[in-house]
């Protein structure tokens, strides 16, 4: 019998489109034989659509490998229920008769996904779920906690400062000489809880230092402002629960010579600016060096499931500096994450089997804890 797979894609967040993307290619990597996939997708505004409209939002093609899967319950409704014979994330038909989902595989990136509320429903609902659990993924959304607990783990950090939008509509001319401080220019501009480049700017003066910074207070509350490193960007990939593993590093190669970092457009728009390059050419130290730091990154917000860490190589002193993690990393056909592992000879589908493998494994040892005294 094949293990039923609820994808839930989409969502309240500006990394929507990225998690559409992020969904096809689950969908189509998926194996059909063993899976049954149900799409369930989060609108914009955060309504939830039915596996038929959810469907729709994916390209015609991704729409016909599932179409079977999704089959007769196309046009049920989702709802959230406790029932005596069912666990959990259910369809729901205008009869009365339900059915559960095996496992629900989130791909949500950004707020309201990847920053543990999705988490705490699907731990409300009892259902085994890909990915980090509500800890961290809340701890490792939040660019400034995560810096806190990677000080805490002795990982080494570039400078960085941070404040609220409301302290930054109070007094602008102090937050300004805070960051040149203690930064100076040039220096990089980012809202604390997203991902994918969104609202990241790289500021050079005090006049493109407040736009960058206004840019990032229209998508959070939070800001944080880091300095600019003349640096290699690496990443790596985990997978695993308590005994994790690592892939081998890989390395986004920017060809375009005014292009200094990977903005939103690089990185899914397809201009051909840009390459990935797995292994980074790295020396084997060098390499065994950023996989342990990628694993104790992982520890250190707690990690289960999946989750991709991106270093600074400094050009000029060889330093290795631990950026941020990312608890849901994308897994667009543009994405390191999938070809960190395929460099390391996992092909995506196999990565898939064992993500659902670890979501049914954490599930089932977290319900062997007590719930009365």
């Amino acid at each position: 019998m094949k293990t039923r797979v609820g994808v839930i894609f989409g969502g309240r967040s500006g990394e929507h489109e990225i998690s559409v993307r992020s969904a096809k290619t689950v969908i189509e990597q998926i194996d059909k034989k063993k899976y049954d996939v149900i799409p369930i997708a989060i609108g914009k505004e955060g309504n939830w659509l039915n596996p038929a409209q959810s469907l729709a939002l994916l390209p015609i093609e991704t729409q016909q490998k599932i179409i079977e899967s999704v089959g007769q319950h196309s046009n049920e409704e989702i709802a959230l229920l406790g029932d005596t014979k069912y666990n959990g994330l259910i369809n729901l038909n205008k009869t009365g008769e339900s059915f559960s989902l095996d496992v629900v595989f989130p791909v949500l990136h950004g707020t309201y996904g990847e920053d543990g509320t999705i988490q705490g429903l699907l731990e409300m609902a009892n259902v085994p779920y890909v990915g980090c659990g509500v800890l961290a993924s809340a701890c490792g959304m939040d660019k400034v906690f995560m810096k806190s607990l990677f000080r805490d783990s002795d990982l080494p950090m570039c400078k960085y400062v941070w404040f609220l939008r409301s302290e930054w509509e109070r007094n602008t001319d102090t937050v300004v000489s805070q960051i040149e401080a203690k930064l100076g220019y040039p220096c990089f501009v980012k809202p604390a809880n997203l991902g994918s480049s969104v609202g990241v700017s790289k500021a050079t003066d005090k006049i493109s230092l407040v736009k960058a910074i206004e840019l990032s207070a229209e998508f959070d509350r939070k800001i944080i402002v880091e300095e600019n490193l003349d640096m290699r960007e690496i990443e790596c990939a985990v997978i695993g629960n308590e005994e994790a593993q690592a892939s081998l590093p890989g390395e986004y190669i920017i060809r375009a010579d005014d292009k200094k970092f990977l903005d939103y457009t690089e990185k899914y728009a397809g201009t051909g600016n840009n390459e990935f390059i797995v292994p980074a050419l790295l020396s084997e130290d060098l390499t065994a060096k950023i996989q342990q730091m990628a694993i104790a990154a992982y520890r250190a917000v707690d990690g289960s499931g999946l989750a991709r860490v991106d270093f600074f190589l400094r050009n000029d002193t060889g330093v290795l500096l631990i950026n941020e993690i990312n608890t849901l990393p994308g897994l667009t056909d543009a994405s390191g994450f999938p070809k960190m592992w395929a460099g390391s000879g996992l092909e995506f589908p196999q990565v898939i089997d064992e993500l659902i493998r670890l979501a049914i494994e954490r599930h089932a040892d977290k319900s062997r804890n007590k719930t009365s005294f």
